[in-house]
């Protein structure tokens, strides 16, 4: 059965590095006239009320996008996430936060089209009732791995897969880089966005590896890390998320650099230069001994 609700965690420092790789993302491929696809596979709500329960409950949001709501100094990279999440507040104060659905429709053209996916009900509801009315935009209620591997085809030209599942089925960590190899299979152009939560079991590790060893098998396909932490001073325990990153495969073309300064920054402005550190590496230069 099926709990998670992100209405938790939007908004959270976790969320907002996540969202600045999505919006560099959708930045370098809004550079070409071409049409573009953005496969969303684990989409949630699309926006989210930051005063409603949920958000309320945990916080989060006080230690994510309020800390860069105002700031004047965003380097180019959190500038056009920024400006995406201002949007979503007309009237000038954080109320609601775009989830990845809606930052993604945000920066799509006419031709462009954007798949969502979501399978708990509730939020599969919400997301259709969001979506509604927009020829640009699909929405499924489907089993993840099984989407990607349905709709990644040589068809697509151009294009983003972001896979950012809760691991709330514990599973997951060895289905999804099976399902990610395979959607690269299919569609070696596109990019691939796979979040994953560092957490003190380290389960993340497995599933890296697991990716570096198939795209190692695949011309040493590029592929790249980022992930940003707190301190452990920062942490208020051993629980919960020691820090989140992201595997991306085929970055664009100075993506890397552009992520490595906007990670940075978002590193010392959430915490700070001292509590807060971000890496940026080749997935082969990964420390996966830690």
């Amino acid at each position: 059965m099926l709990s998670y609700r992100h209405g938790f965690h939007a908004g959270g420092w976790a969320d907002v590095h996540k969202h600045v790789a999505l919006t560099l993302l959708l930045s370098h491929l809004r550079q070409k006239p071409t049409a573009f696809s953005v496969i969303d596979a684990f989409s949630g709500d699309a926006v989210y009320d930051l005063a409603a329960p949920d958000a309320q409950k945990t916080g989060e949001f006080v230690t994510g996008i309020t800390r860069i709501w105002d700031a004047a100094d965003a380097p180019p990279g959190v500038e056009g996430y920024l400006a995406v999440v201002h949007a979503a507040n007309r009237g000038g104060r954080l109320a609601i936060y775009p989830g990845s659905p809606a930052l993604a429709r945000a920066l799509l053209r006419d031709g462009d089209r954007l798949i969502l996916n979501e399978l708990h009900p509730t939020a599969h509801r919400a997301l259709a009732a969001w979506a509604e009315g927009d020829p640009r935009v699909a929405v499924h209620r489907r089993d993840a791995a099984e989407l990607i591997g349905a709709l990644v085809t040589p068809q697509l030209k151009r294009g983003v897969v972001l896979i950012d599942p809760a691991y709330e089925v514990k599973a997951e960590y060895e289905t999804i880089p099976a399902a990610v190899v395979r959607a690269v299979k299919a569609w070696p152009q596109g990019i691939f966005a796979v979040w994953y939560p560092v957490l003190a079991e380290a389960r993340h590790l497995d599933l890296m590896a697991s990716l570096y060893r198939a795209l190692a098998d695949m011309d040493n396909l590029a592929s790249i890390v980022a992930e940003i932490a707190p301190s452990a001073l920062v942490l208020n325990s051993g629980r919960g998320m020691r820090g989140a990153g992201l595997v991306i495969i085929n970055p664009p073309w100075q993506f890397d650099d552009e992520m490595a300064r906007a990670g940075a920054w978002l590193a010392g402005r959430l915490w700070s230069p001292e509590a807060g550190r971000h890496i940026l590496c080749p997935l082969a230069d990964y420390d996966f001994n830690q």
